[in-house]
């Protein structure tokens, strides 16, 4: 029985280990995924079987969670205004593609440290999947003024961004050269000292969300989380207050994005660490075996 259960453990082994190659596979896979976060496995031990005198007895090993670790990545400068980062914790906010209405709450916003934005042809900020960048005083996609017929515009409609300063605030200039800064879905205002102000503090900016408990965020791809219940992100509406970066602790950067987390020599470290402990559990089978063998061998 013990020579058996000897060899379930070295099997649990294996299972557990090959999960954990599967979780560093993946993070060398994306080592070069803007805003990456990396993931690492947790193992646990089994219940153990009670022996003489109060003793236990393990009975393996098994996955206990594939934690993602936050810690921020270095920043890589970029030629793109458009290109920005976050120095702090929260995440960009986002609505999925093709979405016109404002999200009704912040826990219901794809979220994402990934910040290669750009305005398509609907004249609507988004990341390069689609995902609509929402401003932090609505929740609303970010949509600047634009005419039907762009070819012939009137004052202020859009034509590139200039600057996004430290709190989100969108520069941008219109066809003529004139510079506007983005205030809500569809206006602007012409960029003074005191319009700047009145942008910044109505909360037309580019929105940012700070969960409570990031390891709670469900990965969903394309460099998107999404908020769980364990998550502590807000189910209350977007606000001007709450969801503008304070320029400070939390800090937007232009002309910059965030690297993957990943670290390349820890992950091979790892990885031998991992291979070392298959192997070895494959040996715990293969010497559980020989000695089945040798009780075998009694009858003889």
């Amino acid at each position: 029985m013990s020579i058996t259960s000897a060899m379930y453990s070295g099997v649990s082994g294996l299972l557990a280990n090959a999960e954990g190659i599967n979780v560093i596979g993946n993070n060398l896979a994306n080592v070069n995924t803007i805003g990456f976060k990396s993931g690492r496995m947790l193992f646990s031990d089994m219940l153990s079987a009670t022996g003489p005198n109060n003793s236990q007895i393990g009975r393996g090993v098994q996955i206990q969670k594939v934690d993602n670790i936050y810690a921020q990545g270095a920043f890589e400068n970029t030629e793109v205004v458009s290109d920005v980062a976050i120095q702090g914790n929260s995440f960009f906010a986002f609505a999925a593609p093709n979405t016109v209405a404002a999200v009704a709450s912040q826990d219901l916003a794809y979220l994402s440290r990934a910040g290669a934005l750009r305005v398509n042809s609907s004249y609507n900020l988004t990341n390069p999947d689609g995902y609509l960048s929402l401003e932090a005083a609505t929740g609303a996609p970010i949509l600047f003024q634009h005419t039907v017929a762009p070819a012939a515009p009137a004052a202020g409609d859009f034509a590139k961004i200039t600057a996004i300063d430290s709190q989100g605030v969108i520069t941008y200039a219109d066809y003529n050269g004139n510079a506007y800064y983005y205030n809500g879905s569809g206006a602007s205002l012409p960029a003074t000292t005191a319009n700047y102000t009145v942008v910044r503090d109505a909360g037309h900016t580019i929105a940012v969300v700070n969960p409570t408990n990031p390891l709670g965020l469900m990965k969903v791809g394309g460099t998107m989380f999404r908020s769980s219940a364990d998550a502590g992100v807000p189910t209350t509406a977007f606000s001007a207050a709450i969801n503008r970066a304070n320029g400070s602790s939390e800090e937007i950067k232009s002309s910059s994005l965030e690297l993957s987390n990943v670290d390349m020599a820890a992950q091979f470290v790892k990885m031998i660490l991992t291979q070392r402990a298959y192997s070895a559990n494959s040996k715990t089978i293969t010497t559980a075996d020989e000695m089945t063998q040798e009780v075998l061998n009694l009858k003889r």
